[in-house]
């Protein structure tokens, strides 16, 4: 199968980070209603759904998973699963457009070769957020998390490697790609509560697709 991506215009700018960090503007811009579509399809057969801390707190990100295993979250911990919890079955397959597209992103952020094994679709409503945290529950350490944005603009928080370290608030908007990885790898990060809007792409939600190397 012909890859989509192989004559992806560079993108509109490229923001490093940090070593091992940056921030591709507009990158998935022009394949965003297919990754779109795509999510919505892996979301018929896999629901989204509000998962539960291990402290019995409701998550306000609605989420779902594709690829071959998916991220889950219950009373017994955070952990990946290579059945959704809800139905006992395989997670969807992870569309050729994901997987190009994040290899690609990968790519353009200085880790060639990649190959994820998850996709987390992370679904905002008004007030949604993600609190500072770090992405720990990979055995690769060293392979980058890519981070799509469709929709709304959320405002994404970039710490250090430290809770306590000064946080950077940048505003992402639908097409923006974050990749990183190797000595960035564990840089906490977040997600500000979103603001209520109307995007054409997305109607009041955001789609956030975040792809991991798990193994």
């Amino acid at each position: 199968m012909t890859p989509l991506f192989d004559d992806h215009p560079a993108p509109s700018s490229r923001e490093p980070l940090e070593d091992g960090a940056v921030l591709l503007r507009g990158f998935a811009e022009a394949q965003s209603s297919v990754l779109v579509e795509e999510a919505d399809r892996v979301a018929r057969s896999a629901p989204f759904r509000h998962m539960i801390t291990p402290g019995g707190y409701t998550m306000s990100v609605a989420m779902t998973n594709c690829g071959r295993v998916g991220w889950v979250s219950d009373s017994r911990g955070y952990r990946y699963d290579p059945l959704d919890p809800q139905s006992s079955q395989p997670w969807p397959s992870m569309p050729h457009a994901f997987l190009d597209l994040a290899a690609g992103a990968a790519a353009a952020g200085g880790f060639a070769s990649y190959d994820p094994d998850a996709c987390l679709i992370n679904r905002y409503a008004a007030g949604a957020k993600l609190s500072l945290h770090q992405d720990r529950d990979e055995n690769d350490r060293w392979a980058p998390i890519v981070s799509v944005s469709l929709g709304l603009p959320a405002v994404f928080l970039w710490g250090g490697k430290r809770r306590s370290d000064p946080v950077r608030r940048l505003t992402l908007e639908s097409g923006d790609v974050v990749v990183w990885g190797g000595p960035a790898r564990f840089v906490y990060h977040g997600v500000a509560p979103l603001k209520a809007g109307d995007h054409l792409l997305t109607g009041p939600t955001r789609i956030n697709l975040t792809f991991r190397k798990v193994y």
